[in-house]
């Protein structure tokens, strides 16, 4: 799966900051923009692999409209 994301990134002090836009809490830091960009791509695999699903019987799904 590809997904395209938006890096948001800004100076503090020596180190690059960055986040992820779309992914609440992914954030990470590198003293050059390559390792930012190397840093945010690691928390974000991490992200997903803590985002796989537990099963749990009786659990049901359906559709949620939200309006933003």
């Amino acid at each position: 799966m590809k997904a395209r994301l938006t890096m948001e990134y800004w100076r503090d002090g020596a180190w690059w900051v960055g986040q992820l836009r779309e992914v609440p809490g992914v954030f990470s830091q590198g003293k050059t923009l390559a390792e930012l960009d190397a840093n945010l791509r690691d928390a974000y695999r991490l992200v997903l692999k803590d985002r796989q699903p537990v099963r749990r019987r009786g659990v049901r799904r359906r559709p949620l409209a939200l309006a933003v």
